[in-house]
């Protein structure tokens, strides 16, 4: 099983669509195991986003990411950064396909609800910094043999 990072972002909060789209990720069959809300302070982004903080577009990034709290959230599940990614859709919303999370809520390249680790390694060092190990927890999923085979977890 795979632990991945997932940013709600301010324009999920702000458009009262926190529940939908948490929905979508326990209806597919993945399992919370850390959720918060939080504030992203300027050190945290420009260590998230080093790789465009030097981009033109920077200061469109931090602004939209700073109007609100924020919910991270550490979802379980085989292959679960491959799942995660498919269910959010493609980075730009105007892009996204109807049915991904980007696709029916989104019609923006920044303001496209989540955010998702882009591979388990990714995943990894972005889940220790936005959770200390006592903010991800290990505990059975009761309905596992309902959502998957028992060779497959």
């Amino acid at each position: 099983m795979q632990v991945t990072l997932v940013i709600l972002k301010p324009s999920a909060i702000q458009r009262a669509i926190l529940g939908e789209v948490i929905s979508r990720f326990e209806k597919k069959g993945l399992q919370i195991v850390g959720m918060k809300m939080i504030n992203l302070s300027d050190e945290v982004l420009k260590i998230h986003y080093s790789h465009l903080v030097n981009k033109p577009f920077y200061g469109r990034i931090k602004d939209s990411m700073q109007a609100s709290p924020v919910v991270v959230m550490a979802l379980k599940g085989v292959d679960a950064v491959n799942v995660v990614r498919k269910i959010t859709g493609v980075t730009n919303g105007r892009d996204a396909q109807p049915g991904t999370i980007r696709g029916d809520y989104s019609i923006s390249v920044q303001e496209n609800i989540v955010h998702a680790s882009d591979s388990y390694e990714t995943a990894q060092t972005e889940l220790a910094r936005f959770f200390t190990t006592d903010e991800i927890f290990d505990y059975p999923q009761i309905n596992i043999q309902s959502i998957y085979a028992n060779d497959e977890y």
